[in-house]
């Protein structure tokens, strides 16, 4: 009996196994922790959006530390998202890593740049997410104060666009992106009017798909973790994702049902900075 068992076990093992690999793979890579609590909470933030992934039929693969040890991990993936601090220390920049992404994008590969992951100096890395996704936040051309506004859909036909409505959202939307000339290849998918003393209607996501088939979103939002909790949020993001990897997005949206306590849930151990001043005091 008990051989029995372990070999219904075993049997089961290998079918989820199997189920797994006949899934689109998207492979969701966390930065290191940054900011203070429920700020840049790139591994709770990942996290999360790879459990709505899976409730789309989608292997969701989280790295967590900025980078993954063997990049072995890449392979099989329809889609790449990166959360992560950028700027002068991206991970993009270190080794050859800007050529292995690359590769990626020269096989069709999709790529979902998420908040400070859109920011990288101008030049050949510049050039790069320009071409891959559209578009990025070059200093000291762009910018990035907080804002409470209300952000429209771009580009309402499109799938990214399906099953979400506008909606309201204080967070760090930095705008005033770097984007080509005239390139029709892109597609603003989030809009809103910013600056509030003098506004222009600002692209705050957008969306690009290459000549050679690869797809490429940006995404400015997402200093603020609780964001995460706005149903409209959360499945732009989530639609985004499976739309870069080549996954249809359902007519009315993707699924992305979570809970409080799943916002709440793999958050970094941050100090708080209030607690800090008070010890000081």
């Amino acid at each position: 009996m008990r051989s029995l068992i372990l070999s219904l076990f075993a049997m089961a093992a290998a079918g989820a196994l199997q189920a797994q690999a006949q899934q689109p793979k998207v492979v969701l890579i966390a930065g290191k922790p940054s900011h203070g609590p429920l700020n840049h909470e790139h591994r709770a933030g990942s996290m999360l959006l790879a459990k709505c992934l899976r409730q789309n039929g989608v292997n969701a693969v989280v790295v967590t530390g900025g980078w993954p040890e063997d990049e072995a991990v890449f392979q099989g993936a329809g889609g790449i998202v990166m959360f992560m601090d950028g700027g002068a220390r991206h991970p993009l920049l270190t080794g050859e890593r800007l050529n292995t992404i690359g590769a990626l994008m020269d096989k069709g590969v999709g790529l979902a740049l998420l908040h400070y992951a859109v920011e990288i100096p101008l030049g050949v890395p510049g050039e790069k997410l320009l071409d891959w996704t559209g578009g990025y936040y070059e200093r000291p051309y762009s910018t990035n104060p907080h804002n409470d506004t209300f952000l429209e859909q771009g580009s309402p036909d499109h799938p990214i666009s399906r099953g979400w409505r506008p909606f309201q959202a204080k967070d760090e939307w930095y705008y005033r992106i770097r984007f080509r000339p005239g390139d029709a290849r892109l597609k603003p998918i989030l809009t809103t009017m910013l600056p509030k003393d003098n506004p222009n209607k600002e692209t705050v996501a957008w969306a690009v798909e290459r000549a050679g088939g690869g797809r490429g979103f940006g995404f400015t939002g997402l200093h603020e973790h609780r964001n995460l909790g706005i149903d409209d949020f959360r499945r732009l993001l989530v639609n985004a994702i499976l739309w870069v990897s080549k996954v249809e997005v359902p007519r009315t949206g993707a699924k992305c049902d979570i809970t409080p306590a799943d916002l709440m849930a793999n958050l970094d151990d941050k100090p708080d900075p209030g607690t800090k001043n008070k010890k000081k005091q």
